[in-house]
Formats: C-alpha cells, sequence, structure tokens
C-alpha cells in the first residue's frame, strides 16, 4: 500500500504528464486555426490512420498525391492552375496536423500505460484517464468526419462538423486541465460561495469557443470589418431574416458574427462582476491570482478579436485570437478550480 507522501509524488508526475499533453493539444488547436486558415484542410484526400504518418518521399510520389487532389472540387473550383510547390505548401500544414494527432495519441496513451503498470495512477482515476483516450480517439475519426464534407461539390467543410471538431479538442484540453489541476491541488479549504459562478464562467468561455467555430466555418469574420458597429450600425441589416429564423444563427454569416460580437460583451461583463463580486467575499491568495489570471486573458482576447476584426483576419492574429480562447478558457478552468477547491 503506498504512503501518503509517496502516492502525492506518484501525483505530481501523472499531473506533469497531463500538463504537457495539454500543452501539446494547444498547440493542436493553434495548428489547426493555421490549417484552416491558409486554406491547407483540404489538401490531403485520403484518410490512412497508420500509413499516413509517412509523407511523398520522391517526386512521383508528390506528382501522384497532388493528381488524386486534383480530382476534387477544391482545386477544381478554388486553386485551378495550382502548381506543385503551391500544394506542397497547403499540404504540409495539413500533413503536420495529422501527424500531431498521432503524437499526441502516443504521447498520452504510453505514458498512461505505464502509470497503470507501476500501480501509480489514484484509485478513481484511471476511467477519467480512458474517458479522455477514448475522446481523443474519437477526436480523429471526427477530424476525417469533417474533411469529408469538403470533398463533395462545396469545397469548404461544414460548419456544424468543425465546431464539432473544434469543441471536442477544447473539451479534452479543458478536462485534462481539470484533472491535472485536482492532482496538483488537492484541496482543503473548502468551498468558495462563487464556486458555482466561477464554473459557469468556463462553461460559458466554452460555448463562447464554440461560437467562433461557427464563424470561422462560416467565414463569418470575413463580412464585418469594423467595430464597435457593424457596416454602418449597431444592430446590421438581415439578422435572422432566414427561414426558419433559428436557423440564421448557424447559417447566416451576419448573425452569426452578430451573435459572436454579443456574446463577448456578455462575457466581458459577467467576469468583471464576478471578479468583483468575489473579491469582496475574499479570495485569498491563490483565488486572487486566479482571478488575475482570468481578467488578463480576458482583456487580452478582446484585444486579439477586435484587432482580427479591424486588420480584415490576418493568419497570425486570427490565429493568435484562436489561442487567446483556449488560454481565456484555461484561466477559467483554473479559476473554478480553485474556488471549488481552495475558496474561501
Amino acid at each position: 500500500m503506498l504512503t501518503n507522501q509517496r502516492q502525492l509524488h506518484y501525483d505530481r508526475q501523472i499531473a506533469t504528464w497531463l500538463l504537457l499533453c495539454a500543452a501539446v493539444i494547444f498547440g493542436m488547436i493553434i495548428l489547426g486555426g493555421v490549417t484552416r486558415l491558409t486554406g491547407s484542410g483540404l489538401s490531403m484526400v485520403e484518410w490512412k490512420p497508420l500509413m499516413g504518418i509517412i509523407p511523398p518521399l520522391s517526386e512521383e510520389a508528390w506528382l501522384a498525391t497532388f493528381e488524386k487532389y486534383r480530382q476534387f472540387p477544391e482545386y477544381q473550383k478554388v486553386n485551378r492552375g495550382m502548381d506543385l510547390a503551391g500544394f506542397k505548401s497547403i499540404f504540409m500544414y495539413e500533413y503536420l496536423h495529422r501527424v500531431l494527432g498521432r503524437l499526441i495519441g502516443v504521447l498520452y496513451f504510453v505514458p498512461m500505460v505505464y502509470f497503470a503498470m507501476k500501480g501509480r495512477v489514484r484509485a478513481g482515476l484511471m476511467p477519467r484517464l480512458w474517458i479522455l483516450f477514448f475522446m481523443g480517439g474519437f477526436q480523429g475519426l471526427l477530424g476525417w468526419y469533417m474533411v469529408k464534407s469538403g470533398l463533395v461539390d462545396d469545397p469548404r467543410v461544414s460548419q456544424y462538423r468543425l465546431t464539432a471538431h473544434l469543441g471536442v479538442a477544447v473539451a479534452i484540453y479543458g478536462y485534462m486541465l481539470w484533472l491535472a489541476f485536482g492532482l496538483l491541488f488537492p484541496g482543503g479549504k473548502g468551498t468558495h460561495r462563487f464556486a458555482n459562478l466561477a464554473m459557469w464562467v468556463a462553461v460559458l468561455v466554452y460555448l463562447m469557443i464554440l461560437s467562433g467555430g461557427l464563424v470561422a466555418g462560416t467565414r463569418a469574420g470575413y463580412a464585418y470589418s469594423t467595430w464597435p458597429l457593424m457596416g454602418t450600425s449597431f444592430i446590421p441589416p438581415g439578422l435572422y431574416e432566414m427561414s426558419p429564423a433559428w436557423l440564421a444563427a448557424f447559417e447566416d454569416i451576419t448573425t452569426i458574427q452578430f451573435n459572436h460580437r454579443i456574446f463577448a460583451y456578455f462575457l466581458f461583463v459577467l467576469v468583471h462582476v464576478f471578479a468583483l463580486l468575489s473579491w469582496r467575499k475574499g479570495l485569498g491568495p491563490r483565488g486572487t491570482v486566479a482571478m488575475l489570471l482570468l481578467l488578463a486573458a480576458l482583456w487580452l482576447q478582446v484585444v486579439l478579436g477586435i484587432s482580427t476584426l479591424l486588420l480584415h483576419v490576418p493568419v497570425w492574429l486570427a490565429a493568435s485570437h484562436q489561442g487567446g480562447a483556449v488560454l481565456l478558457l484555461t484561466a477559467g478552468v483554473y479559476c473554478a478550480h480553485v474556488l471549488r477547491r481552495q475558496g474561501g
């Protein structure tokens, strides 16, 4: 039977491994955004879970791979006339994205088995680690399901599938952080009275990210490059004019961008109210740090979001905006954990 001190040591090892996996997933999310923004996501028209890790290694192999790409709508309707050098450029983004996904699988599975066989996983944690593993496998399948939607007549992936793909990636990331924080900070001071509100803030940040997935999937971010107005008015014409009206929230670019902005305003106000109420009731040193990190991440994300709009969605800035959203979620999850387990 493990002593308490030894189990805490093993907990820190597992937490460090989970945080490393989360950091790589963070990079994966950024790379996924760059892949989408550079129009590279449909360059690999086949899914080979095992052999797909080997790229074309000869000029003949590259020409054969390029010829397969030329049979699909993206080349025929968007990139007609692209040469082999141009194809190699977009291919490598998608290739690296897929290889990194496989690397994450190995980086997660092998240590998990090692820790389990050595008896270092505390009671009750193993089922949660398996949940993360199966979520990762599902994410791989979902990624190909998303790509397939763009290999038909319309050379764009479905915004629904893209949002689901992003949502599962971020859910894996957030859950992994929560488990790691639980191992590093097992608690002891009770629950803060605003712990439930902190959880809701984290959930709303997650929903905000899904809203951003719809913006990305429909390219709604290009529709209005003005702020705080959308064009010449705060409330643009044409909102919810689709039939049925609710469908506009998912398919009309004006409505999608407007909803994303309004969601951002609501979240901005909510986080500041939450911070003020929490400070008045007392937070303690760790709670204060968590709240400051949350506010800093929020302001950074606001600046990145507005800049992305005004500069008409440059790749580097849009990718930073996506990364900023994940940083905001990180701060939200940490703040929720502190108030739930370490609150005053």
